[in-house]
Order: C-alpha cells, then sequence, then structure tokens
C-alpha cells in the first residue's frame, strides 16, 4: 500500500479456525489489520458501533494524535497554521498538499472575489422561505442547487482547472451563508465587493446595511480567519464521512457537501458551540454562576447533566483547537473593551474541570466548541449562525477529502454489515 509499511500478519483462531489477516503502519506509526477478507474466509464481520476503532480508508490529509493532543493539516501544526496563514491558504494547502507562493494566493484570491456572486435566480430562492428560517437549512438547499446552475461539475474530469471548481464553491457558499442570515433577521442582502478580501467580505456582507457605516475590522478579520482555519478539516468525523458515503454513490461534489452540511448541523457535532452557549446561559440563569454545584451535578452517576465543550470523541487530552481559541476570544473582548460574564463563568468553569481529578482520569478537558461560540458572540454573530461558521470553515476539508476519495484504487461504496437480532423465518400460516 502507498504511504504504509507493511509488519506482517495477525493471527485470527475462532474455534478449529485461523487465518492470517495483513498488518500495516501509516507515516505516524498508526497500525491497522486489513480485515477486507474476514467475512469470505471466516463467514464473519467485527462489530464496532460507531466506527470509532474502523479505519475507512488510508489518507495523507489531516493527522491527529488524541493522546498527545496533535492535529497537523498535511503535516502543518494546526497552531502554526492558526498564527501564519489566512484561510485561503489554508484551503489551498488542503486542496492541493501545498502551501501556496504568493502568486498562487494571489491567483486563488482573484478567483475567489470571481466567483463570489450567485445567480440572480438563485438569490430570488431566498424569497420563499419562511420567516426566520434557520439558515442552516436555506444554506444546504442553496449548496445541492449549485449544480442545477454548474452542471459542468458532473465532467469526470474533476482534477481539471480544479481551483476553478474549489474557489467556486468555497466563495459562493459564503455568499448564501451571508444571504441565508440577512433573510433570517429580515434584513435586503449584501454583495460582495471586489475590494475586500475573503473573510472581509464575509463580515461586511453579514453587518452592512444602509442605514449604518460598518467598517470591517482588522481584528475580526483576524479572528474569523483563525476560527475557520482550526474548523477546516478534522480527519474523518461525521459530516466529512457523510460527504464521502454520498460520494461513493457517484454524487457529485455539490450534493455530497450539501450532505455534509446537514450532518454538520446536529447538536453532538457542529451544533456543540451553541449548546455551550446556551449551558452557560443555563448555569448563570438557574445556578446564579454557581460552579461548584454545576461541577458536582456533572460529577454524579445519578444525574443525565454533562458540560458541553468539556470532552471529546478523539482527544483524550487537551484540544489543541481550544488554545488557540481561548487565546483569540481574549484578543477580541480586549479589542471591544468590554467583558462578557459568559467569558469569565466559561474560564472559571474551566479552571474547575482542570483542577478536577475526576474529569482529567477520564480525559475530559475543555475542547474548541468551549471557546468558539464566546468568541462568535462577541463579534455579534447570532447563534444560529454558529454552525454556518463552522460549515464555511469546513467546507476545503470536505472538498480535500472528496478529492482523495475520488482518486483512491481501494475507493468503494460504502455499506456497513449489521448483526440481525430480529425474529428468525415466520410463516403467515
Amino acid at each position: 500500500m502507498s504511504g504504509t509499511k507493511n509488519l506482517g500478519n495477525a493471527k485470527l483462531t475462532f474455534n478449529d479456525t485461523s487465518i492470517e489477516l495483513p498488518v500495516f503502519e501509516g507515516s505516524e506509526g498508526e497500525k491497522a489489520v486489513d480485515i477486507r477478507t474476514l467475512r469470505k474466509e471466516t463467514g464473519m464481520i467485527t462489530y464496532d458501533p460507531g466506527f470509532v476503532n474502523t479505519g475507512c480508508c488510508k489518507s495523507d490529509i489531516t493527522f491527529i494524535d488524541g493522546e498527545q493532543g496533535v492535529l497537523r493539516y498535511r503535516g502543518y501544526d494546526i497552531n502554526e497554521l492558526a498564527e501564519k496563514c489566512e484561510f485561503i491558504d489554508v484551503a489551498y494547502l488542503l486542496v492541493h498538499g501545498a502551501l501556496p507562493n504568493k502568486e498562487q494566493h494571489d491567483a486563488f484570491s482573484v478567483q475567489l472575489n470571481h466567483h463570489s456572486l450567485l445567480h440572480e435566480d438563485m438569490r430570488h430562492f431566498f424569497d420563499a422561505y419562511p420567516e426566520h428560517a434557520h439558515p442552516m437549512a436555506m444554506l444546504s438547499a442553496m449548496v445541492v442547487s449549485l449544480s442545477t446552475f454548474y452542471p459542468e461539475l458532473e465532467d469526470v474530469s474533476i482534477q481539471e482547472n480544479i481551483d476553478y471548481k474549489v474557489t467556486r464553491l468555497l466563495s459562493k457558499l459564503r455568499t448564501a451563508a451571508a444571504f441565508s442570515y440577512k433573510k433570517s433577521i429580515g434584513h435586503p442582502i449584501v454583495y460582495p465587493k471586489r475590494t475586500l478580501k475573503y473573510c472581509e467580505n464575509f463580515l461586511n456582507m453579514m453587518f452592512w446595511t444602509p442605514v449604518n457605516d460598518y467598517q470591517v475590522d482588522p481584528v475580526m478579520t483576524k479572528a474569523l480567519n483563525k476560527l475557520l482555519i482550526l474548523h477546516a478539516d478534522h480527519e474523518q468525523n461525521c459530516s466529512a464521512s457523510v460527504v464521502k458515503m454520498v460520494a461513493g454513490t457517484g454524487a457529485n461534489l455539490y450534493a455530497s457537501i450539501s450532505a455534509g452540511i446537514c450532518a454538520l448541523w446536529g447538536p453532538l457535532h457542529g451544533g456543540a458551540n451553541q449548546h455551550v452557549i446556551e449551558m452557560l446561559q443555563s448555569i448563570m440563569n438557574n445556578y446564579n454562576g454557581d460552579v461548584k454545584r454545576v461541577i458536582e451535578r456533572a460529577k454524579s452517576k445519578e444525574n443525565p447533566f454533562r458540560i458541553m465543550g468539556v470532552g471529546h470523541r478523539v482527544y483524550k487530552s487537551y484540544d489543541p483547537r481550544a488554545k488557540v481559541a481561548k487565546q483569540m476570544c481574549k484578543d477580541v473582548l480586549a479589542k471591544l473593551g468590554t467583558s462578557d460574564a459568559l467569558l469569565d463563568l466559561a474560564q472559571e468553569l474551566e479552571e474547575a474541570v482542570l483542577a478536577d481529578d475526576y474529569f482529567a482520569s477520564r480525559g475530559l478537558y475543555p475542547n474548541i466548541d468551549f471557546y468558539t461560540g464566546l468568541t462568535y458572540r462577541a463579534m455579534d454573530i447570532p447563534t444560529n449562525m454558529f454552525t454556518v461558521m463552522f460549515a464555511i470553515g469546513r467546507v476545503p476539508g470536505w472538498i480535500a477529502q472528496w478529492l482523495e476519495m475520488r482518486d483512491d484504487p481501494d475507493s468503494r461504496i460504502g455499506r456497513p454489515r449489521q448483526i440481525y437480532t430480529g425474529p428468525v423465518h415466520r410463516s403467515m400460516n
């Protein structure tokens, strides 16, 4: 296998049957047993709810070490990328495998501006949605509708002029997201401007109105760039897996990304940062901000309450993205010259969690969702847009995963097995 090291075979014995299964190792030392012939040779399958121990592919896009708190895109540490890059540089990195030089950066930026407009017929789609329609519902519908306006994406030569196709999706999704927000609050839409860069354009489309004098703040632009970078990819997570599952049927890029948006909408995935804000507000209202009571409630076996934004399916140490998000939140609040009682409460809650062995012994540490919602809140981005912001950031990763799967000779249509537990054969006589 390309990019892997053969480690020999593992022996599986059940009753009188023994088989040998190939074992291989990835570039960062992850080991895997190849079970593709298991059912054919033994009649058995593996049982792995949630696929938490199942590798669905080989990938050179993102590496995560949950025990050590490591996240890298194409080999670059997430902290370094967030500090030194713009979001469009990271998008280019994920899609192409290398960071752009200045000429490539400028050309990519020009294409993003060139493709930022939505077809006017699509703009009128927003008129048909009911008032206060959720922006995620509108966003997913707009993305899948793009395939009807740009049917040439069906061409099998997807790798040809990939920047054209990628920038069109990245840019139009951002515009559709801003339009969705304007529709949800009953404001007139704001078109993108040629003179603004990617994140500046989004903020302007969100907050400019004919009756204000909105000016894009560089601190807010920097914060948005970092937030989107932190969310740009996260290996084989739920929404990425959905994108690839849909793509495995031969569906086009827009249909696959739309499915990923719907998967991201769930409160256990992209909606988690919204639930952090709601939890903190509940603690403030119902517990008068008493963190000690909240900690004891979370530790009680008889109580189903859990602290949102603490713990992660993959990270069993401090989420590396959370460190960046925490500092970024402080920077935004310092620039605004305001304090936020919820941020103060969040910091107190974080300190209490980190100081309590109950959480550390279970690998429960604050994750990225603990601070991103607070930052968006400080930037005046409403709660129902939090998951939309996540989607904008995650699009480059989804595209990279989609492209990688299309080129993978081992790729097959997703078709998990099951262990049937229903009634055996019955007759109606």
